[in-house]
């Protein structure tokens, strides 16, 4: 990933963080979803610069990676957020700085938390009801966790989710492919500055 550009958001009194990142990365999601280049896979990265910020914990900037500039320019994601002109900065696209010699891997991580859905699920593809499902997982422990998330509506069916993302940093570079998204399916890192 050699270029970037970042999509800063500008939160007000009426208007929270929390909202705006909703919106943006529904935005941005479907933007990726647009431009792929295989089966739900993207060209494009994200990284998450103040990941992990005591204020909220995606921060407030998001910001994209692409190999080439024109991936960036091609994805044209200030149509795609033209609506919130008011609530968003997008930089220019830009090379990486030398300087960055880190690397970060954003994946998403799916916890079992829903034990309704989890019902739903089994009692599909075992062919059982839905109250028989639900007695298979009487012992069930919700799953807990502490990761940063975004809120998504489904655009299929209307279902509102949580997407949990992880960060991890390392020193050397892995290759690898991204999601529509913009997280990584594996391995794959974008430059951390």
């Amino acid at each position: 990933m050699k270029y970037y550009l970042d999509i800063t958001l500008l939160p007000d009194i009426e208007i929270p963080l929390g909202f705006i990142w909703q919106k943006v990365f529904q935005q941005v999601h479907i933007a990726l979803a647009d431009n792929k280049v295989g089966e739900n896979e993207s060209d494009i990265a994200l990284s998450l610069p103040n990941y992990g910020d005591k204020a909220f914990p995606l921060g407030n900037k998001l910001r994209l990676f692409s190999v080439s500039e024109q991936a960036l320019e091609r994805l044209a994601i200030t149509k795609w957020l033209k609506r919130f002109t008011d609530h968003t900065h997008i930089t220019s696209v830009k090379a990486v700085p030398e300087s960055a010699n880190e690397y970060a891997c954003f994946t998403r991580k799916q916890f079992n938390t829903n034990i309704s859905r989890l019902a739903r699920r089994r009692a599909k593809r075992h062919m059982e009801t839905f109250e028989k499902a639900l007695q298979y997982y009487d012992n069930f422990a919700e799953e807990q966790t502490k990761l940063p998330f975004m809120n998504i509506k489904s655009l299929t069916n209307n279902a509102q989710f949580r997407i949990f993302i992880e960060r991890s940093i390392t020193k050397i570079p892995k290759q690898g492919t991204f999601n529509c998204y913009g997280l990584s399916q594996a391995i794959a890192t974008v430059p951390w500055f």
